[in-house]
């Protein structure tokens, strides 16, 4: 696996009748329904049920074939959470995704239409193979969760999630997402070409009549309700966390600024963003507080598309993930 937290939550000791105990045993429910879909991709999963209960928005790399519409496709279906596709192409406008104002001859008056952005989970397709124009579109719906069209704020649905997809190896007719872009999303996930047993697997399925458009078919059931992931989300975002854990985060971040291969750290904002996760991690995992493993588990996930490399950095093909794991053994950890 790319991502270096745990596939499965730690089997660290509950309290009796604690309420989140059945919060956390239906969202383990989620990973196996989301399992008899999608075969060999369990730390995106974790990372896409991390991401709701942070409530961040999560950027999916990985070719073309490995499962990355059928992933987010399956979890909305066992969230019972209703999700919404655009295909990013270079003609898509703004309006194609926020929505736009319409005149309806009948009544003589314009009326706004929803886009495809009001929903609970929206698939960004291909986001980097739009103009920036379009792409910033998002930027308002991911920040603030809410769209404004000719000076009237709409709000979006709760929960709301932007899982964006992007093909790590082709380039021509792309545009490379902006800093600010890249900001807004919490973690980064890539999703690796599977293992050959795993595709044995996924092979075995199709031969024995798997349909990825009949998700009822493959036995995929619904879990959770939204009343519950907000529920959860409440419970993950009260996970208590010491002076000490904070202040490791923000050594974390200093060393991003001064590695000799960074152009640019990162920001107070990527320290919040790492906080929440770990939260969520910790939360998901039993735990009533972050421990520093925690942080170490979500570092590479929520920092690696937020670390601006230096161009003879890049040259020598020196990787993000690389330097971070680097800067994680080189940090003193709190005792």
């Amino acid at each position: 696996m790319s991502d270096q937290y745990p596939t499965s939550p730690d089997a660290a000791p509950r309290a009796s009748h604690d309420p989140s105990d059945a919060l956390r045993d239906s969202l383990a429910r989620v990973r196996s329904e989301v399992g008899k879909a999608v075969v060999g991709q369990d730390a995106a999963v974790t990372g896409l049920i991390i991401a709701l209960l942070a409530r961040g928005h999560v950027l999916l790399e990985g070719v073309p074939g490995v499962a990355k519409t059928l992933l987010v496709r399956t979890l909305s279906h066992a969230l019972q959470l209703d999700t919404k596709r655009v295909q990013f192409t270079p003609d898509l406008m703004p309006g194609d995704v926020t929505g736009s104002l319409v005149y309806d001859g009948k009544r003589g008056e314009f009326e706004f239409r929803e886009g495809p952005v009001f929903t609970n989970i929206l698939l960004a397709d291909e986001i980097n193979r739009t103009p920036p124009k379009t792409q910033s579109s998002l930027l308002e719906a991911m920040e603030e969760r809410q769209v404004s069209v000719d000076g009237v704020t709409r709000p979006l649905p709760d929960p709301f999630l932007v899982a964006a997809t992007q093909n790590p190896i082709e380039y021509e007719g792309t545009y490379t997402l902006p800093e600010a872009q890249l900001d807004r999303f919490l973690l980064k996930l890539v999703l690796d070409l599977p293992e050959r047993d795993t595709e044995v697997e996924v092979l075995r399925r199709h031969a024995a009549g798997f349909n990825p458009r009949d998700l009822p078919g493959a036995g995929v059931s619904p879990v959770l309700s939204s009343e519950q992931l907000t529920a959860a989300q409440a419970a993950a975002a009260r996970t208590a966390v010491g002076a000490d854990v904070l202040a490791y985060i923000v050594d974390l971040a200093r060393a991003t600024r001064r590695s000799p291969s960074v152009r640019m750290g990162v920001s107070p904002r990527a320290t919040t963003a790492l906080l929440a996760s770990a939260k969520a991690w910790a939360w998901l995992s039993g735990y009533a507080s972050i421990t520093p493993d925690h942080v170490q588990a979500m570092v590479i996930p929520v920092w690696r598309h937020r670390l601006q490399l230096r161009p003879e950095a890049e040259l020598e093909g020196v990787a993000t993930d690389a330097i971070l794991r680097s800067i994680v053994q080189q940090v003193q950890v709190p005792i």
